[in-house]
């Protein structure tokens, strides 16, 4: 399949050996402040695509993956290859083959899932971490209301053998499922809505992204990392929530600053679960002045009465 080089050319796209796989990185500036930037489900590197100029530009080194099973990235066979443990052991991996000194991790829905444990679990030193529309788990398991658990039913779905492969083929692509569920549609181009479909297409690659969900609830790593229990994050967070998320309700966020003792917290009224493409030059700007230490500003500061 393609990578992200071939529709977007200002981007480097190259292999990487990490934790016993290749990975397919998007690559782009140099020097020694990381961004690590972890996609979500069922997406690909390519959608952290209005960041990586931004803060290449900047002076960051920015690294976008497809994390195991999606993209080109090797595809392992088994649910138990999804594991948590692992994927935060991919995490470490890449932190280690690029070698910098300063790593902050950027996280969207599934990437977030792993960034939040991998920093509980302290796998290797962050200077700052960015999670985009994924609560942390503790507050989550307290937010399990009637209406979460309508919002997540799919998670429950992926759980049987078969039947939610077929029903993902089967269905009208990834890219436009994504696209008309975005509050920016226009956002998304067709080549962007391509490489979705075929990075869901590639074979292979749909049971691995449902194996994370497989692995997490039926394979036991949610209670594995319950069991360890939920240690107060110290790294710097800032969280973007947008408010019209499809599948989160806002409620899930609440009390995660009595998990995360340096929290900001800013939510984006009127942008779905892909915050990142909804909204680029809000996001770009309230993680600038985060990892520069100064006061993140509110969304309708940013954005004022001009749309995105």
């Amino acid at each position: 399949m393609r990578s992200t080089q071939d529709i977007l050319p200002e981007i480097r796209t190259q292999m990487i050996q990490a934790n016993g796989l290749e990975f397919e990185v998007d690559t782009l500036g140099s020097g020694d402040r990381l961004l690590l930037m972890l996609h979500g489900f069922p997406e690909h590197s390519v959608s952290w695509r209005f960041q990586m100029s931004y803060f290449a530009e900047r002076g960051y080194r920015v690294w976008a993956p497809n994390l195991r099973g999606y993209g080109n990235t090797t595809v392992p066979k088994r649910r138990s290859d999804y594991a948590i443990e692992h994927l935060m052991e991919d995490v470490g991996g890449l932190i280690d083959v690029a070698d910098a000194s300063d790593v902050t991790l950027v996280a969207h829905d599934w990437g977030a899932v792993i960034a939040w444990y991998f920093a509980m679990r302290r796998i290797r030193v962050l200077d700052r971490l960015i999670i985009c529309n994924v609560p942390h788990p503790g507050p989550a398991a307290k937010a399990a209301s009637w209406t979460q658990l309508k919002k997540s039913w799919y998670i429950l779905f992926f759980q049987l053998p078969f039947l939610p492969e077929r029903m993902l083929l089967s269905s009208p692509g990834m890219g436009k499922m994504i696209e008309t569920s975005a509050a920016a549609p226009e956002n998304f181009s067709e080549a962007v809505i391509g490489l979705y479909d075929e990075n869901a297409a590639r074979p292979g690659n749909i049971s691995a992204m449902i194996n994370y969900y497989r692995a997490l609830v039926s394979g036991g790593g949610m209670r594995r990392q319950r069991k360890l229990g939920l240690p107060m994050i110290d790294v710097p967070t800032l969280m973007l929530w947008g408010e019209d998320d499809m599948a989160l309700s806002i409620e899930t966020t609440y009390g995660t600053e009595d998990y995360v003792s340096d929290l900001t917290l800013r939510y984006l009224p009127g942008i779905s679960h892909w915050v990142q493409q909804d909204a680029p030059r809000a996001t770009n700007e309230m993680m600038e002045a985060f990892l520069s230490g100064e006061a993140v500003p509110e969304y309708d500061q940013v954005v004022g009465s001009s749309s995105e």
